[in-house]
């Protein structure tokens, strides 16, 4: 069974010294923030799962094996942290990872989340979509999915990891705050606006 860390006094050594690190919690949480605030702190290359493995220009979705082909091939490479919960291609990300960290926040912030994304980005590209990509209005099928991923996503997590990677750690940060403050407590490069906006 995977070992679950809440205190951010305990996963500091386990961050610290890990090489491969995924991100995962659900859409609107904050993982692409705290992702780049840990990439900066701990100089690991940033890697998106929506920008570099799932979209084509125009919202295109990526013929599945061509995207397991380029996780597989990522995924190999020494050094990465990697934001994305996809639950389809853990059996290739999971025992390449050294720590997982869940962001496992409300239903509310995801949503407040998601909302204050699609007012500051809409009709843009952000930094973790892929090009051709820009920001556009949620439908009913993505506000679904935030409003049910604890009760439908998160058990499906929690069996992908017992049955790949069993003796993962695994940080789960339930707040903003928590958030800010795991990557405050890293040392390296002054925080951005975008994680210190987190606290």
């Amino acid at each position: 069974m995977p070992c679950y860390i809440s205190a951010i006094e305990d996963a500091l050594p386990i961050l610290r010294r890990a090489n491969r690190i995924l991100v995962i919690g659900c859409s609107g949480g904050g993982k692409s923030t705290l992702s780049r605030g840990l990439s900066s702190r701990l100089d690991l290359p940033y890697v998106s799962m929506d920008r570099d493995f799932y979209w084509l220009p125009g919202w295109t979705k990526r013929p599945r094996a061509d995207e397991r082909a380029l996780i597989a091939t990522k995924v190999a490479e020494d050094r990465w942290i990697m934001d994305g919960t996809g639950a389809s291609s853990f059996d290739l990300r999971l025992p390449r990872t050294d720590l997982v960290v869940w962001v496992r926040v409300p239903r509310p912030v995801c949503l407040w989340g998601l909302t204050c994304r699609v007012a500051s980005s809409f009709g843009r590209v952000r930094p973790d979509m892929a090009p051709g990509c820009p920001e556009q209005l949620p439908d009913r099928d993505f506000l679904s999915y935030i409003w049910n991923f604890e009760r439908r996503v998160s058990p499906v997590i929690v069996d992908r990891l017992d049955r790949y990677s069993p003796d993962m750690p695994v940080l789960q940060l339930g707040s903003h705050r928590d958030m800010g403050a795991l990557v405050a407590r890293l040392q390296g490069p002054s925080m951005s606006d975008d994680v210190l906006s987190l606290e």
